[in-house]
């Protein structure tokens, strides 16, 4: 009969856990950040951004702001991402 040592098996608990860390941190990091970023002017307010108001209803969609997020971003890991 096979067992399986203690070893083994907590090493998949204490990858997960790792796991678990390094996601809380991420979102910790977001968290951060988007309090930053809605303190920066212009941010969410740019000419191509959608919002639409219509009594008790609105709809916002930063099209604008995605589309220079998304450049900004793609600049920075094409800069750093290469080894």
């Amino acid at each position: 009969m096979r067992t399986m040592g203690k070893s083994t098996s907590m090493f998949g608990f204490e990858g997960f856990a790792k796991l678990l860390i390094l996601f809380g941190i991420v979102l910790a990091l977001l968290g951060g950040l988007l309090l930053v970023v809605g303190k920066i002017p212009l941010i969410g307010r740019l000419p191509g951004d959608i919002y639409i108001r219509k009594g008790d209803f609105t709809f916002y969609f930063p099209l604008a702001t995605s589309i220079l997020i998304s450049v900004l971003l793609t600049l920075l890991f094409s800069l750093f991402g290469r080894r």
